[in-house]
């Protein structure tokens, strides 16, 4: 049986993340890491993630002695360690957010980035920039901070953060191409609009799972005993 590791920055995205990667992937086993200090560090020095480096990198090692086969960082606002973690390792690491910027670029020309924890935005602005530029498309970004939803969330009033946050996504909506959501927290908020209006939402959660079942898939298959 495969093991996936998976890093979390808060304890929000734990039981959706597991529930999905054993929906797509039934026989994988989870293993969960949380550190649930980083965002609020994050936060207090203005999203200087190399404070906190080496203690992803740590985790990753952690992820590979428990014998996981791949390892997925939950959180956008760290994606940009995920190199320095996959040099640390020997298994693959996927950044949670990486399928979902590149179907956002195929998507559209102009994308709204909308986030409700700031240090978030920067990161996942750049990775849109950057897919943008190896495809060579051009976009235009727009950033919505929604920060007052996320202090609602850690207030423990989630249905005032859904409410709040589905507002002012649907208000971008109206505009864009494409709407980005930058949090895999942000995800459950897209039931609250109306159906007919979600296709034009993308979140991280369920495309990352996918690029982790590929990536899965993918070792499986160089492991495979050659038939000649």
């Amino acid at each position: 049986m495969s093991t996936l590791a998976i890093v979390h920055t808060t304890s929000v995205t734990v039981d959706s993340l597991k529930a999905l990667a054993l929906e797509l992937m039934p026989k994988v086993s989870v293993v969960n890491f949380v550190d649930d200090s980083i965002l609020p560090q994050l936060k207090a020095n203005g999203g200087d993630v190399s404070k906190i480096a080496q203690r992803l990198v740590q985790y990753a090692k952690f992820a590979e002695e428990v014998g996981a086969s791949v390892i997925l960082n939950a959180c956008s606002s760290v994606g940009e360690v995920v190199p320095l973690a996959q040099e640390a390792v020997s298994i693959p690491v996927v950044r949670i957010d990486e399928a979902m910027a590149e179907k956002a670029v195929k998507t559209g020309s102009k994308i709204v980035v909308a986030a409700t924890l700031g240090t978030t935005l920067d990161p996942t602005m750049r990775l849109l920039e950057s897919k943008a530029r190896s495809s060579g498309k051009n976009v235009t970004l727009d950033a919505l901070l929604v920060a007052e939803a996320y202090e609602k969330l850690i207030q423990g009033d989630k249905e005032g953060h859904d409410r709040l946050l589905a507002a002012r996504l649907e208000e971008a909506g109206k505009t864009a191409d494409v709407v980005v959501l930058a949090q895999a927290s942000m995800a459950q908020v897209l039931t609250a609009l109306p159906a007919s209006k979600q296709g034009k939402f993308l979140t991280s959660p369920r495309l990352g799972m996918e690029r982790v079942k590929v990536v899965l898939e993918k070792g499986r298959a160089a492991d495979a005993p050659s038939r000649n």
